[in-house]
């Protein structure tokens, strides 16, 4: 967790912006019995992050937010008491695992907002959730919904566990360049469809779908071939990263390219200059509905890090997503 808060203050200084979050982990990083020393170190890491100076100087702020345990884990609460209450000032957002209905967003939702000092925040933290059931995958586009949901995540390892070995454990890697036959995450068909649902259900409802880990984090190119599958065959729009060194690949595969990122900028001041209305732009037309894609080019060019050309950068303030 410290490294990659140090990565993040990094790339900060090298993008003016914050280009990735960092997620403390309260769940999986909890050895048993060890549910509150993991919480407390949690806070402590959160609150220290946002004191940065050199940060603050340059009015830049960190994306930070914290993963629990889940609704009904024996650890919830006390994970809620002493992460809101220590820290809920320092935090952009807590995630919540194993998220089965609406009733565990409300149930979260209630346990956070009661556990919110007086002083600590002027707006309510945002849940991002993770999905990882099949139960769950037939509930997204009514998870998606609730308006204290900011950003679901599909849980890969749990949802092909949870199948009781109906499901490969192939369904958890990403196969060689060579194989065509092996049922890895992106050729399973039951897989395949759990994440397509999750990614259609955030878009219906405008939150951001944030793609499962790839494991072989020392296969940078099976890790730069998952991401661009993610970003451009499932519409995912951010992805886990296990290790540091998995950050800037996803970055890059989910970024658009140059050219794009020229064309757009060329279309949105075109259209700027002719107040929206209908233009031509080398041969073809171009109306609101295509100025408001260029336009999402833009801002992801934004958030990945790219250089935006000069005559439309002006348009971009750091913004969460």
């Amino acid at each position: 967790m410290v490294k990659s808060l140090q990565l993040q203050a990094e790339m900060m200084e090298e993008f003016s912006a914050c280009v990735f979050d960092v997620t403390l982990d309260c769940e999986d990083g909890a050895p048993v019995g060890g549910e509150k020393d993991q919480a407390n170190m949690v806070v402590a890491l959160a609150n220290s992050a946002q004191a940065a100076p050199e940060l603050i100087a340059k009015a830049v702020h960190r994306r930070v937010g914290a993963r629990l345990h889940a609704v009904d884990h024996p650890a919830f609460e006390s994970d809620v008491e002493i992460v809101v209450g220590g820290a809920a000032q320092s935090l952009s957002y807590l995630m919540v695992p194993k998220v089965e209905s609406v009733a565990d967003v409300d149930r979260a939702m209630a346990a956070v907002d009661a556990a919110v000092r007086p002083g600590q925040r002027s707006t309510p933290l945002p849940l991002h959730v993770l999905i990882e059931s099949p139960a769950a995958v037939h509930r997204a586009f009514d998870i998606a919904a609730h308006p204290r949901v900011q950003s679901v995540s599909f849980g890969l390892m749990d949802f092909v566990s949870s199948h009781g070995g109906a499901i490969p454990s192939s369904a958890m890697g990403v196969r060689a360049a060579n194989d065509a036959q092996t049922l890895d995450q992106f050729h399973h068909p039951l897989v395949v469809r759990a994440k397509a649902e999750i990614a259609s259900a955030c878009h219906a409802y405008g939150k951001v779908p944030s793609h499962c880990v790839v494991t072989e984090f020392r296969g940078v190119v099976a890790l730069e071939k998952a991401a661009r599958t993610a970003a451009q065959a499932l519409g995912y729009t951010r992805m886990w990263s296990i290790h540091p060194s998995q950050i800037r690949p996803i970055l890059q595969a989910f970024s658009p390219s140059v050219e794009e990122v020229e064309l757009a900028a060329s279309i949105v001041l075109r259209a700027a200059e002719q107040d929206w209305a209908p233009i031509s732009f080398e041969g073809k037309l171009h109306d609101r509905a295509s100025f408001r894609y260029f336009w999402q080019v833009l801002e992801r060019a934004h958030q990945t890090g790219c250089v935006l050309p000069e005559s439309v950068g002006v348009y971009f303030a750091a913004s969460p997503y």
